[in-house]
């Protein structure tokens, strides 16, 4: 089976139990902003994932590690502005993108509905991350992001109340949150 009907089969299949909703779903009250990422999966024997370093300057998220990605505009669908925003921020062409579809929604602490979109990429493209947003991107081999031995679930005390996340731990680069919870829905999906 190819890489891309592997995935195909993950996302056309009926939703396994246990897929992760959102941080703090309970809390979300009102209208959320919609917005989508771009998981890329190389096209290689042994696939990979492209994620990106957000700057540590910026208002939000700095420093944390994602998927590119960001807010659906105005008469743009979520596979639109998943291609669109991995343009912006890494150079990905949106035509050297097979897009498989899109995953399951995942809801943020910042009230976003995002939608992660998942792509075949040739492998060894030339990225370039965007100066102003993306200090860094790279490639993170899938099985490992995927393998729940490497999915560590942590806590915080957040408002008076424990909450749960997800940290996977590659390569000396600390992967967690919304990131992490789509890597392991994504993982529910393909090893269920």
């Amino acid at each position: 089976m190819t890489v891309r009907e592997r995935l195909a089969k993950a996302l056309n299949r009926a939703a396994p139990p246990g897929l992760l909703a959102g941080d703090f779903v309970e809390q979300h009250a009102g209208p959320e902003a919609r917005a989508a990422v771009l998981v890329a999966v190389t096209d290689r024997s042994e696939p990979g994932v492209i994620l990106t370093v957000r700057r540590d300057d910026l208002r939000t998220h700095a420093g944390q590690i994602a998927f590119p990605g960001g807010r659906i505009d105005d008469g743009e669908d979520a596979l639109a502005a998943a291609l669109r925003e991995a343009w912006e921020e890494i150079g990905l062409e949106p035509g050297a993108v097979d897009l498989v579809g899109p995953m399951d929604d995942y809801r943020t602490i910042t009230r976003y509905l995002v939608t992660p979109v998942l792509g075949l990429i040739p492998p060894d493209l030339p990225l370039e991350p965007h100066e102003l947003e993306v200090a860094d991107c790279f490639e993170a081999p899938l099985d490992f992001l995927l393998d729940p031995a490497n999915q560590r679930l942590e806590s915080v005390v957040f408002a008076g109340t424990q909450r749960h996340y997800y940290v996977i731990e590659w390569n000396g680069r600390r992967i967690w949150g919304a990131t992490a919870a789509m890597l392991v829905n994504l993982g529910k999906r393909l090893w269920t």
